[in-house]
């Protein structure tokens, strides 16, 4: 197959057929530096398990992960893989089967509230397969902000900085305006009525006036990781080729 510039070769990916259900990428992590995730809501059991086994099987030096997972798939997990090793978070929603791989560099995690915290602790289920080492700040919210200068130094020596907060969604612009490092703000669907289900924290991390700071979906955990992933191993790159 001939490649975009016609003269280099595109290497063929492999695509594993599990049927009427899926067919898994197994070669994206390869292609764009994360792997496919199991997202696991709406699906069965089996077909998670189905899901997570042949991205094991496909790419066996690599952990699997599978993300809002019910708690049936949490319950079952531990049977379901052999000598594999089974990390669950109930709080995440989040099942890794395989080890995981040493990681590298340092993402700040920042829970405003621990209401906030499944989607924090998603963050961090992803980032550890992703193999990018995580510290974690919980519950410095704004309406205690004195909290969170305790820890302005843990996150201005991190490569990156994910902040997730529900209610009005504060506290990224806060931290933005505070470090120097990237800020990626995670809203989340926490708060009362006007809060809307988040879209009133999405808007005020998209329409803030701190520099440096990009927003990803709603509750989207696993993108805010992804992102910061890559920025820690597009960083630790670019170190090594200076280095040789």
């Amino acid at each position: 197959m001939t490649g975009h510039n016609g003269d280099q070769p595109e290497r063929a990916e492999r695509i594993v057929d599990l049927g009427d259900f899926a067919k898994l990428d197994v070669d994206r992590a390869a292609r764009t530096g994360v792997p496919e995730v199991v997202f696991a809501q709406s699906k069965t059991a089996e077909q998670t398990f189905a899901a997570l086994q042949g991205l094991r099987s496909a790419n066996p030096s690599s952990p699997a992960l599978a993300t809002r997972c019910p708690q049936a798939v949490l319950e079952q997990a531990a049977q379901r893989f052999g000598a594999d090793q089974v990390l669950v978070d109930e709080v995440a929603g989040t099942l890794t089967v395989g080890p995981l791989p040493e990681p590298v560099g340092r993402v700040a995690v920042v829970c405003a509230g621990t209401s906030d915290l499944p989607v924090a602790r998603e963050c961090l289920a992803t980032l550890a397969v992703l193999g990018v080492g995580a510290v974690s700040v919980t519950d410095v919210g704004v309406a205690g902000i004195a909290r969170l200068f305790a820890h302005l130094d843990t996150l201005r020596a991190s490569s990156c900085v994910i902040v997730v907060a529900g209610m009005e969604g504060a506290l990224a612009s806060v931290v933005a305006g505070l470090v120097a490092p990237p800020v990626i703000g995670v809203p989340t669907s926490v708060g009362y009525g006007v809060s809307a289900g988040g879209l009133v924290a999405a808007a005020a991390m998209l329409a803030s006036c701190s520099p440096g700071l990009v927003t990803v979906n709603v509750d989207n955990g696993f993108g805010a990781a992804a992102h910061a992933a890559k920025i820690v191993k597009m960083a630790q790159s670019m170190r090594t080729a200076d280095e040789q």
